[in-house]
C-alpha cells in the first residue's frame, strides 16, 4: 500500500470515528451536522454513514442517523478494532513495560489487550493465555511464547470464546499478570453491558496475582448496565493522555494510575 493510500485510509478511519463518537454522544445527528463536524462533502458523509451502518455502529433514517443500543456497537469486534487506535497503542506501549521475560500473563478479548499482544515478541520467553482469536493469530507463530488458547462457546460478535467452558478453564489457571479492559468506568467502578463478558473478566481477575486495567479515554467517565469490579480491585490503571486531569486525580486516590502519552 502506498503512503498516499495509507494516509487516505487513516484519515477516513479518523473521520468515521469522529462521526461515530458524535452520534453516540448525542443519540442522533442530522446529515448537515455531520457535514459541518467533518468539513467534507455531503457525498463523503453519506459514504461514511453507509459504511458505519454496514458495520453495525449506526442506524440510518431519513435526514440523519442514530446510535444503535450500546449492547450492539460496543461489542462489535470490527467496530472496536477501528476505534481509538492511537490511544490503545499508547496504552499498550506503557503496559508492555510491566512485562518481563519468563512471566505468565492473561489477555482478555479487548482490542487494547490485542495492541499489547503485538508488542510481546520482544519480551519472550512468555506464557500467554487468551480467549481472543485475534490475539491467538498474532502470537501463534512467535518463538518462545507458550500460547494457551482459552476455549468455550464461540461468540461471532466478539470473535472470542465465552460461556461456562471458558470460565472453567480460566479458573484452572494462575498467572502473574492479567491485562484487561472493559467498556466503561468512573472514578469508583468498572462496568460492562453484557453479563456473560462480566463473568469471564471477573474470573480472569481472580486468576491473576497482579491485575492491570487498560482504559482509553473514550470509556471514561461512563457507566454500563452491569458492574464488573470496583476500581480498587485492580492493582494498576493505564490510561491515555486524553483523560480529564480531575478524573485522573480522583482515580489516584484509589489506585496507581499511569498516563500514557500519545
Amino acid at each position: 500500500m502506498s503512503s498516499e493510500t495509507s494516509g487516505t485510509t487513516r484519515s477516513r478511519q479518523a473521520r468515521q470515528q469522529l462521526i461515530a463518537d458524535f452520534v453516540i454522544d448525542h443519540g442522533t445527528a442530522a446529515l448537515a451536522d455531520l457535514v459541518e463536524l467533518t468539513g467534507v462533502s455531503h457525498m463523503t458523509v453519506h459514504r461514511d454513514i453507509d459504511d458505519l451502518a454496514r458495520r453495525g455502529v449506526l442506524r440510518k433514517f431519513r435526514g440523519g442517523v442514530s446510535a444503535l443500543p450500546s449492547t450492539v456497537f460496543e461489542s462489535n469486534a470490527e467496530y472496536r478494532l477501528g476505534a481509538h487506535v492511537e490511544e490503545k497503542a499508547a496504552i499498550a506501549r506503557r503496559a508492555v513495560t510491566l512485562v518481563e521475560p519468563g512471566m505468565s500473563i492473561m489477555l482478555d478479548d479487548s482490542t487494547t489487550a490485542l495492541a499489547l499482544a503485538r508488542l510481546l515478541r520482544e519480551h519472550a520467553p512468555l506464557t500467554v493465555a487468551t480467549n481472543y482469536l485475534r490475539t491467538v493469530d498474532v502470537l501463534k507463530d512467535v518463538d518462545d511464547i507458550r500460547l494457551i488458547c482459552i476455549g468455550g462457546d464461540y461468540s461471532r460478535t466478539h470473535d472470542s470464546f465465552l460461556g461456562m467452558p471458558c470460565l472453567e478453564m480460566v479458573e484452572r489457571i494462575t498467572v502473574d499478570v492479567a491485562f484487561v479492559s472493559t467498556s466503561a468506568m468512573n472514578a469508583s467502578m468498572t462496568f460492562h453491558q453484557e453479563p456473560e463478558v462480566v463473568l469471564v473478566k471477573r474470573a480472569m481477575l481472580a486468576s491473576a496475582e497482579t491485575k492491570v486495567l487498560l482504559m482509553d479515554s473514550s470509556k471514561m467517565p461512563r457507566s454500563a448496565l452491569h458492574r464488573l469490579a470496583p476500581v480498587t480491585d485492580y492493582d494498576r490503571l493505564i490510561v491515555d493522555a486524553g483523560v480529564d486531569e480531575s478524573l485522573v486525580k480522583e482515580l489516584r486516590e484509589r489506585i496507581p494510575v499511569d498516563v500514557a502519552p500519545l
